[in-house]
């Protein structure tokens, strides 16, 4: 199940949004190899979306570091970010939602086509099912390149719970990871949830990790 060349390395307790430290897998691998094609992209406007905790900051991390240029988070994107944008072959928006100014939004996009540059949006759901008010910006995100990462299959799931435990000195036996692998809900939240839980018992509740311990957090 567990590919020997798709490894983990570094578990170190920071988050490390290093290459070395994503792993790959059936769920992002499209994503992954599309990123690392880059400039032989199809289309300029590009849209990485997944829920939360999937990895789409630590793919645009990973592609920055390869091929350069900035990123913005749209929750503090201003009109004063557009006037440096001629400095950057590829620009990063992460984080874009409803709530954001879809005027700057669409001066963005058009920006970018304009001056032939490449711009990777990310989003929780699809950027062409946003419900966006101004309809030029809803026709704008029609023609956006979409790269959806996919829920975690269980090798990505088995990896990111030795990642994460290991980040957190908790060991666990291999049979109990297997066992939450083959019931946890397919969510990068549930996952991350089950993780968080599972440090809050056992170093601060001080619980033994068991069978019992697990059903428990799993709601079994």
């Amino acid at each position: 199940m567990r590919n020997s060349d798709q490894k983990i390395l570094k578990f170190a307790h920071d988050k490390s949004l290093k290459e070395s430290d994503f792993f790959v897998s059936s769920s992002n691998k499209h994503v992954y190899d599309f990123l690392n094609s880059w400039p032989k992209w199809e289309n300029n406007l590009i849209n990485i979306c997944g829920e939360n905790f999937s990895g789409k900051s630590h793919l645009i991390n990973i592609f920055i570091k390869k091929f350069k240029g900035i990123i913005f988070n749209a929750n503090s994107f201003g009109n004063e970010n557009l006037s440096s944008l001629s400095l950057y072959q590829n620009i990063i928006l992460e984080n874009l939602d409803e709530k954001k100014n879809e005027k700057l939004i669409y001066s963005l996009i058009n920006t970018v086509q304009q001056s032939n540059k490449y711009l990777i949006i990310t989003t929780l759901k699809p950027i062409s099912e946003i419900d966006f008010n101004l309809i030029d910006l809803k026709s704008r995100a029609k023609i956006f390149l979409i790269q959806n990462i996919k829920k975690p299959d269980d090798e990505l799931i088995y990896a990111l719970l030795i990642k994460n435990l290991s980040d957190r000195q908790i060991i666990i036996e291999k049979k109990l990871i297997n066992y939450v692998v083959n019931r946890i809900h397919r969510s990068y939240s549930k996952i991350f949830d089950f993780i968080y839980k599972i440090d809050e018992m056992s170093l601060k509740k001080k619980k033994s990790i068991n069978t019992n311990l697990i059903k428990e957090i799993l709601g079994e």
